[in-house]
């Protein structure tokens, strides 16, 4: 499992390394450059070399390195800045025998490299190393370890002499190791310990090896981990040497039956401690992961789909979540607890419902857990708003398919309504009204919260998504998104805002005359955008609060909009008693035939009426156009024949 060298390989796409050579004046930044590419110490160096280019076999890992020397003069500062920006990583030069360059690190370069928000490894080189004070006691480990401790960026620290050919190769070494082998990634330098993003990648390929599941690395196992990883595989002796060094340290690290998870994790720490975290980092990359320890970009391939698409979950795809639910199910009650979703997710990156959008999206019970519908729809509601990082997570939870195999990107909403029918089985509906109007009391209800009197304004949107049974085995994912009032004007700055929406619900206070009227001007303002871009959307009007008495006129101004707009009366509801009129049921058929419930407003009305007028124009343009050829033929056939008979 050591021999990591010769299998290592190259970061995904990444063409070369950038490293970018600063440091006070006199430091030697030119004359470590000139003699790691020609071998040779100069005797004469210009103030500033052009960018210089490593061969690419001077290191095992064959990347080609690009050195970039910077100047010391002040008013250089700004190129020098620009050209920090754009390094891989940087290496900061002092000088030996000038001790105040090597506080310059501190006090002004270091800190500048965080000013300008330069994320990158630092390597400390101390050059000149042939001029040091003989006199001075103490070692580089005690003169660094204060300064590394304030600036965690820094990697590695070196000292060398280019004048004497001592460590110079070892420089640039360290610093395309800190780029293709970075140690913050995987390492907590403060506490010594593997980072939770990589142990959670590293307990994913444990995973994935252990073929027979029984929780440890036969030998077997492990001898296939080696050839996959490193090309090369392990002799019996250095299996019982690996298993030895992790049991020595680490009782439990192996069993009967193996190495375990705990050994597996103890032995990739080690490697990091000892400096060798190419072993790690080839694992890593050889299953897919990049820097970020995250699935490379190009391991998921990019979906193309038009606005009006969207992109569901496939059966095979629900299958495996069925039977991953059932899985980690430890008690088989039907639910997966808080405790047993994040060991679910325990082998990705991070749990991905943690935060906005998906944390209160789904019906939960009083113990936070997941029923197994509500499991579903909040991967539903995932891979609707983010397909790429559903596919990405199905992956970390151990979906072994095809990705492509993972989602289907749906039939166009434009043609769904030239069909008549929609096939979708995850329909979205914006819900719209203003302040106070209860919009945020029907997604609570949606997803089983109890009514509250408390008002708390939403100011962004918020999704909530449950699965509705319309008949008998035919259930759809309804996902509601709520746009607060203050964010209509936002949402309609886009062109294909709409193109998204199976259907729109406009929720009003039945109790006020001007939350009706808000809502119905909302109403004309969405149908005029889907007409102004084809991205019509089938409308339902919701009268809340019909446990209060509604204002006058209430039932004559619903009729006259409703009868002007060709849409249904407004569905009385009243969260409060619970009395919902089937309103979620009725929303899922109203967006199962998008061609009922559109809307129509007085310019599109007219708009409608011009085109048709039109087109009844160029009907007889062209009716009397055939009707004059027709005619002239005729008389050119009579002609023919009248000079014939004379």
């Amino acid at each position: 499992m050591a021999r990591a060298s010769s299998g290592t390989v190259s970061p995904y796409g990444r063409s070369g390394v950038r490293i970018v050579v600063a440091g006070d004046q006199g430091t030697g930044k030119s004359s470590l450059i000139i003699t790691a590419a020609a071998d040779t110490f100069p005797p004469n160096v210009p103030p500033v070399l052009p960018p210089t280019r490593l061969p690419e076999d001077l290191y095992p890992d064959r990347m080609p390195i690009t050195i970039i020397d910077t100047s010391s003069r002040p008013e250089d500062s700004g190129k020098v800045a620009e050209e920090l920006k754009q390094a891989d990583t940087v290496v900061l030069t002092y000088a030996c025998d000038r001790p105040e360059t090597l506080d310059r690190l501190s006090t002004f370069w270091l800190p500048r490299l965080r000013n300008l928000e330069v994320r990158v490894p630092v390597i400390v080189v101390g050059c000149k190393l042939d001029l040091r004070d003989d006199n001075q006691q103490l070692s580089l480990e005690q003169v660094m370890s204060p300064i590394m401790q304030q600036f965690r960026e820094i990697e590695t620290c070196i000292e060398c002499s280019a004048m004497r050919h001592i460590q110079i190769p070892e420089v640039f070494y360290y610093a395309q190791k800190a780029v293709l082998h970075p140690t913050a990634p995987l390492f907590d330098q403060e506490s010594q310990t593997l980072k939770p993003r990589c142990v959670r990648a590293l307990k994913r390929i444990f995973i994935l090896c252990d073929h027979d599941k029984d929780g440890a690395l036969s030998d077997a196992e492990l001898n296939d981990f080696q050839v996959k990883c490193f090309n090369a595989p392990l002799q019996p002796s250095e299996i019982v040497g690996v298993k030895k060094v992790v049991q020595e340290k680490l009782s439990e690290g192996v069993n009967e039956r193996g190495l375990t998870l705990t050994g597996f994790l103890f032995l990739h720490a080690l490697f990091i401690e000892k400096g060798r975290l190419e072993t790690t980092w080839t694992v890593l990359r050889k299953f897919g992961y990049n820097d970020d320890i995250k699935l490379a970009d190009d391991f998921i391939p990019p979906l193309k789909r038009a606005p009006d698409q969207s992109v569901e979950l496939t059966n095979e795809a629900l299958d495996f979540l069925k039977g991953i639910f059932d899985a980690f199910d430890g008690d088989g009650d039907g639910v997966l607890r808080p405790r047993e979703l994040e060991e679910l997710f325990s082998t990705a990156p991070e749990s991905p419902w943690n935060g906005t959008p998906y944390e209160d999206a789904a019906e939960k019970n009083a113990f936070g857990g997941l029923s197994l519908d509500a499991f579903l729809s909040e991967w539903a509601l995932m891979t609707l708003l983010n397909p790429t990082y559903s596919v990405e997570n199905l992956i970390y939870i151990g979906y072994t398919g095809e990705p492509s195999s993972a989602i289907r990107v749906t039939r166009r909403r434009r043609l769904d309504r030239k069909k008549q029918q929609s096939e979708r089985n995850v329909l979205q509906c914006f819900v719209f009204g203003p302040r106070k109007a209860g919009k945020s009391a029907l997604l609570n209800t949606f997803i089983g919260r109890p009514y509250t009197d408390n008002y708390n304004p939403t100011t962004e949107d918020r999704y909530a998504v449950n699965v509705v049974d319309i008949s008998m085995g035919n259930k759809k994912y309804l996902v509601l998104r709520e746009i607060p009032e203050d964010g209509v004007r936002k949402l309609l700055a886009n062109k294909e805002s709409l193109a998204a929406c199976d259907i729109a619900v406009f929720v009003h206070d039945g109790s006020d005359e001007s939350s009706w009227r808000t809502a119905s001007e909302l109403l004309v303002e969405i149908a005029g955008h889907g007409e102004d871009t084809g991205f019509e959307v089938p409308c339902l009007i919701v009268a809340a609060k019909d446990d209060l008495d509604s204002f006058p006129m209430a039932i004559q101004e619903a009729t006259r909009v409703c009868h002007n707009m060709g849409v249904e009366a407004p569905i009385p509801i009243s969260v409060k008693l619970g009395d919902f009129n089937n309103l979620f049921r009725r929303v899922v058929t109203a967006a199962e035939h998008p061609h009922l419930s559109i809307p129509e407003t007085e310019a599109g009305r007219s708009r409608k009426q011009y085109h048709q007028l039109i087109n009844r124009s160029l009907l007889a343009v062209s009716v009397g156009a055939a009707v004059v050829v027709v005619g002239l033929a005729a008389y050119r056939v009579y002609s023919a024949r009248k000079n014939a008979s004379g």
